[in-house]
């Protein structure tokens, strides 16, 4: 089972696996405070798709649509395996940094890793 949450909220047992799915490392949380499982840059989206889209929701349908394709590139292949074999183990909780809940990368991935076939 994948969650998202933001890397800001604190750390609960009940969050599983926490892996970090930012290509940045967060502004003002320590590693000690993250306690991650992992950190996975780069199933991220590219640097040059996170800056077209720039956290503009008016952007996000495209964004979307773009990452997805991403997604299913070859280098992001053992990434979305790992995930898909943690989430066969528990929970999986997939954190991100942006301030937008609504509107971020973390809602394609889980999407994308719900859909897809691991």
């Amino acid at each position: 089972m994948f969650e998202i949450k933001r890397i800001y909220e604190d750390p609960a047992d009940a969050d599983g696996e926490r892996v970090l799915v930012d290509r940045l490392w967060p502004r003002g949380i320590s590693k000690e405070k993250a306690k991650l499982s992992k950190w996975m840059k780069e199933v991220a989206p590219s640097p040059d798709l996170r800056k077209e889209f720039n956290h503009k929701p008016e952007k996000f349908e495209q964004f979307r649509e773009e990452y997805l394709k991403e997604l299913k590139m070859d280098e992001k292949k053992e990434d979305i395996d790992w995930l898909h074999e943690k989430a066969a183990d528990g929970k999986v909780t997939l954190l991100y940094g942006a301030k937008d809940e609504k509107h971020n990368h973390a809602i394609v991935l889980k999407e994308y890793l719900e859909n897809e076939k691991g």
